[in-house]
């Protein structure tokens, strides 16, 4: 009994001296706040979304099929329409065809990536939390994951479409064409992941940027040339991406072509008449298409 009682009085005194601090304790300190610098951060994420994307045939094998058909579709739909020159309803025709595969290829983007992003987004919450990784080397990876899927979507769809169509084979044509048409598909794809970030779920993400899809057919320039919308609100024609994106299309492609209508108009006369397309604007509408894609993605990491 002696001895028990002995036992948890030292007990007892061990545990009173082991509260208190020695002398010159230091506190517990970490130079960084995460265990691996920016850089090597960068790295990991964008090696573990490359495992997701490599190992997601549902989504990324899904995403070039649907591709490969709507090109197939508008190829065949508007079987040699781009050489067609002679009335002013074939450069409505052809810019039909542009105005629906920007909408069409680029919905479905972000329809897709939508759903791989909200399910990937409670992982990435409990990851950060535990300190691996901060927000901005996430977002790097996602957004440069993105970069050659996208590249290799876009030469699939621009070969095909812009052969079946029949435009101009000129070379700074075609790399126009795929240049407006990457970007496009960048920024929609872009402004999916963000919708899902700054959207309380999945759901709601799909319902608000439907919101904005909307908007930015409504304003694209295409059902309502940019001279026939009211004053006051032309100027959400100057902010939608679409709207920039038809004006490179259309400028790349039309803007000197000097063919004459049955009217006696040329084609780009009748282009900077109707759309207000010019040639020479070309560069700054490549420029605001590109700055699209960096602002969806630069916003994407603050969410």
């Amino acid at each position: 009994m002696l001895n028990c009682i002995d036992y948890f009085r030292r007990t007892k005194d061990l545990v009173r001296d082991l509260n208190r601090p020695s002398a010159g304790p230091i506190n517990l300190h970490f130079n960084n706040k995460y265990p691996q610098p920016f850089f090597n951060q960068c790295l990991i994420c964008l090696w573990k979304q490359n495992l997701s994307y490599w190992r997601n045939i549902h989504y990324t094998g899904g995403r070039y099929f649907i591709t490969v058909m709507i090109a197939l579709i508008f190829g065949t739909t508007f079987w040699g329409l781009g050489q067609k020159r002679t009335k002013e309803q074939d450069l409505f025709n052809s810019m039909g065809s542009m105005y629906a595969a920007v909408l069409i290829l680029g919905i479905q983007n972000a329809l897709g990536i939508q759903a791989v992003v909200a399910i990937e987004r409670t992982v990435f919450y409990k990851e950060r939390a535990a300190g691996m990784y901060s927000a901005l080397p996430y977002t790097f990876a996602q957004v440069a994951i993105e970069l050659p899927y996208v590249f290799i979507q876009t030469l699939i769809y621009g070969t095909l479409v812009y052969t079946m169509i029949g435009f101009e084979w000129i070379t700074t044509k075609f790399f126009w064409y795929l240049f407006f048409m990457y970007f496009t598909l960048l920024y929609f794809t872009f402004f999916g992941m963000l919708a899902v970030g700054l959207a309380p779920d999945g759901r709601m993400a799909v319902i608000v940027s439907s919101g904005f899809y909307g908007l930015w057919n409504l304003f694209s320039g295409f059902l309502i040339p940019v001279h026939r919308i009211p004053i006051w609100s032309r100027w959400f024609y100057w902010i939608c991406p679409v709207a920039w994106t038809l004006y490179g299309l259309g400028a790349s492609q039309f803007g000197d072509v000097m063919d004459k209508f049955e009217t006696g108009e040329t084609a780009a006369e009748f282009l900077r008449r109707y759309y207000g397309f010019r040639h020479e604007y070309l560069g700054l509408a490549a420029v605001v298409t590109m700055a699209c894609a960096i602002a969806f993605a630069f916003f994407l990491s603050f969410p």
